[in-house]
C-alpha cells in the first residue's frame, strides 16, 4: 500500500468511525463493520476498503470495495462515507 493511499484510506476511517462504524486497518486495506447492524452471515455486516486507480476515470485514485466496486473518488471523503453507510446498513440486497 502507497503512503497515499493509507493516508487517504486513514482519513476515511476517522471520518467513518465520526459516524458510528467501526474502521481499522487489516493487511488488506481499511476494514470498515457497522455495529449497528444486524448481518446475515457475520456478527455485523463488512468491507475492506481500498485506494487504487481508475482507469475509467484517467487514472484518479478511487476508494474501492474488496469485491472491486468502485466507491467514490479517493478525493470525495463524505460521498464514500454515505455509499459506504448504504453498503453496510443491514438491509439485504444493498450491495451493488
Amino acid at each position: 500500500m502507497t503512503p497515499d493511499a493509507r493516508a487517504r484510506l486513514e482519513a476515511l476511517g476517522t471520518v467513518l468511525r465520526a459516524h458510528g462504524l467501526s474502521a481499522w486497518f487489516t493487511p488488506d486495506g481499511l476494514h470498515v463493520e457497522n455495529p449497528g447492524a444486524d448481518g446475515c452471515c457475520n456478527v455485523h455486516p463488512c468491507l475492506v476498503m481500498t485506494v487504487e486507480p481508475r482507469a475509467e476515470d484517467a487514472g484518479r485514485p478511487w476508494f474501492w470495495t474488496g469485491w472491486r466496486h468502485p466507491v467514490a473518488e479517493a478525493d470525495r471523503v463524505a460521498d464514500a462515507v454515505l455509499a459506504i453507510k448504504g453498503l453496510l446498513d443491514g438491509t439485504p440486497g444493498a450491495a451493488p
